[in-house]
């Protein structure tokens, strides 16, 4: 495979930037606001997103991660990796705003997922999704709420997410298999 790298680290920076913007504007504030995290990277991005929201809207907002593991539809076909803790803020999500964060949306599963394990931990009155990529290619109707970048890619392409905090860089990249 042959990888190429379509955004770098102010890339980045600035689509979570907007983001945050995109969701303090949305929210009118940070106020009934939480964040969950998809792992793994999906945890960092909202920690970030997390920190920009307090920056320019002046009030922390909670941040946990919401595991998918066990909720998804395709785990005979894909090998299961650990299951990691879903950590709910204190305060729950009861009437509130949940804002689910995730790298790459790609056919959904993952974010249906989601919204099944969501149930499982409380009603929010609203659920938005914040998306670092979306690479298309949707299995199921689910469309994000907000969107770092829109990256087209065939099928056969994978869209890696490399994250400072477990990657030692900030990237993304597609990788291309090569020409038989």
């Amino acid at each position: 495979m042959s990888a190429r790298t379509v955004l770098h680290e102010a890339d980045i920076s600035r689509a979570l930037t907007r983001i945050a913007h995109e969701i303090l504007e949305s929210n009118r504030g940070p106020d009934g606001l939480v964040l969950l995290g998809i792992p793994t990277r999906g945890v960092f991005l909202a920690e970030r997103l997390a920190a920009l929201i307090e920056r320019f809207g002046g009030s922390a907002v909670p941040v946990g991660q919401l595991d998918v593991t066990m909720y998804r539809d395709d785990l005979a076909q894909h090998p299961t990796r650990a299951t990691r803790p879903t950590e709910i803020p204190v305060g729950g999500i009861d009437g509130k705003v949940v804002v689910l964060v995730d790298d790459v949306l790609f056919s959904g599963r993952s974010i249906r997922a989601a919204l099944d394990a969501l149930n499982d931990n409380g009603r929010p009155a609203a659920v938005r999704l914040a998306i670092l990529v979306d690479r298309g290619h949707r299995e199921l109707p689910i469309r994000p709420d907000f969107v770092g970048k829109n990256l087209p890619s065939a099928r056969s392409e994978r869209v890696n997410v490399l994250v400072t905090e477990r990657d030692g860089r900030d990237e993304v990249t597609i990788e291309t298999p090569d020409a038989e």
